[in-house]
């Protein structure tokens, strides 16, 4: 009977969650929260009995496999592997494992839900976890690492499927963790829990998505006034004028630039050395700040075709066009492309320096390794940025002030119950918690005990 209850309670609080919103009179909301307080203390009774042998737990969890890791922490820490629908609105359309780390610290202790954009390659502890000591689930999307279905139907792949991938974890531990829940990821992971949010408002208690852009359209035209606004007009010339010095000296750099694909063993047949070349002079800006490059950096005129080429490559590498990149990168192009917005790259000051790519339009930043057939809808979002402006609380947004993509980012709004932390300087790397003012340390400390009712200690630089 003792292994029954977690999944008696999961259908319980299922049950709730779905009929949160819906009236109720008097007498069925004591009875129900008195069934509730009696599971709760029930529950309790068995955590602590289990307190030290969370793996009884999750082996008795339907649709899981599961590994242990020897991780030198003081968590219990699990690879998880956790039957997904490929439609979660039709099961007919079969299945596929989805990869999960699961890092436990407490019954007791709240849940940290990392919200991954990409693949994951191997566990890590969140700035959040470690602040709150907090059980941590991070969840690799669909689509990505070792989380693909045997056949990859692109056509679900898409926010509403990816989230429900989430909600439907989150309902498998939420019998286990009942403290609060909190979401977090970064870049796209940080957009995913953006999303996420938006579908399943109930979910999640507080998040804390980094670094996130939530672009209005196809093309966000936002980064071509972020780009032509940041950093000193000095800086921004500096940056013009290399782009025209690598162009101008292309017949020099390009067979440099052969030799380094070879030793890197770096292939182009989605697109020619030639054309990632291009791209990666357009690409240039875009990386410069969003990874955080100095303009005391940038060639001076005496440096030698060498000199500006190393440099070249470790800013913007044409191997990010490579077929290695464009495969590893082709389901969130296909997203991008389809529901999420992207960037693409001005040509009008380069119009006499380019040779391969079109110049009476913007190409798209976007590569496919198959044949791209599906439109973009942006009616998401549309939806979500208007429900941001309206419903968007218990948000604490991290955002660098140097970076490109704070471009897109979810903009201040004074009338929802949520905080912006724009940090002076850092870049996508680096705006963290631990590069935070102490100042705004404070801010976001007190922001969190405020809304998760707990004490927290002082931050850890």
């Amino acid at each position: 009977m003792k292994n029954d209850i977690p999944s008696f309670f999961l259908t319980f609080q299922m049950f709730l969650m779905k009929k949160r919103s819906t009236y109720y009179s008097p007498l069925v909301l004591y009875v129900n929260k008195s069934i509730f307080l009696l599971l709760f203390l029930f529950l309790t009774f068995d955590n602590q009995a289990q307190e030290k042998n969370i793996e009884s737990i999750i082996s008795d969890i339907s649709g899981l496999t599961y590994e242990k890791t020897n991780e030198a922490n003081n968590y219990d820490t699990y690879i998880l592997y956790v039957k997904q629908p490929i439609d979660h609105f039709d099961t007919t359309k079969g299945f596929f494992r989805q990869k999960v780390y699961l890092s436990h610290k407490g019954f007791d202790k709240p849940t940290v839900f990392v919200t991954a954009g990409y693949g994951v390659y191997r566990n890590y502890k969140t700035e959040l976890s470690e602040l709150l000591e907090a059980n941590q689930i991070l969840v690799e999307h669909r689509y990505f690492g070792e989380s693909m279905p045997d056949t990859l139907d692109y056509h679900f792949l898409n926010l509403k499927q990816a989230t429900a991938d989430l909600h439907r974890i989150r309902l498998l531990f939420s019998s286990l963790y009942l403290n609060k829940w909190l979401s977090t990821g970064i870049s796209k992971g940080g957009a995913t829990t953006i999303f996420y949010r938006y579908f399943y408002p109930n979910d999640i208690d507080v998040c804390v998505p980094y670094v996130a852009p939530i672009n209005k359209s196809y093309e966000e035209e936002r980064i071509y006034n972020f780009l032509d606004t940041i950093g000193t007009d000095e800086c921004r010339n500096k940056i013009k004028n290399f782009q025209i010095r690598i162009l101008e000296n292309r017949e020099e750099i390009i067979p440099l630039l052969k030799f380094y694909s070879i030793g890197a063993k770096i292939k182009y047949s989605f697109l020619s050395l030639n054309e990632a070349f291009e791209y990666a002079v357009l690409e240039y800006p875009f990386s410069f700040w969003q990874w955080g490059h100095h303009c005391s950096k940038i060639p001076a005129d005496t440096s030698t075709i060498e000199e500006i080429t190393e440099y070249f490559i470790s800013v913007s590498s044409p191997s990010f066009f490579g077929d290695n990149s464009i495969r590893q990168l082709s389901s969130h192009y296909y997203q991008s492309a389809t529901e999420m917005g992207y960037y693409g790259y001005e040509t009008s000051e380069f119009k006499e320096y380019l040779i391969e790519l079109p110049t009476d339009t913007n190409p798209m930043a976007l590569f496919y390794p198959f044949e791209m057939i599906d439109k973009f809808d942006g009616q998401l979002l549309k939806d979500v940025n208007l429900w941001l402006k309206t419903s968007g609380d218990k948000f604490i947004y991290i955002y660098g002030g140097n970076d490109t993509w704070t471009a897109s980012a979810v903009p201040y709004n004074e009338d929802v119950d949520s905080e912006w932390f724009i940090l002076k300087g850092k870049h996508h790397g680096n705006a963290r918690i631990k590069s935070m003012t102490s100042e705004e340390q404070e801010k976001f400390i007190a922001t969190l005990e405020k809304w998760l009712s707990i004490k927290i200690s002082s931050i850890k630089n």
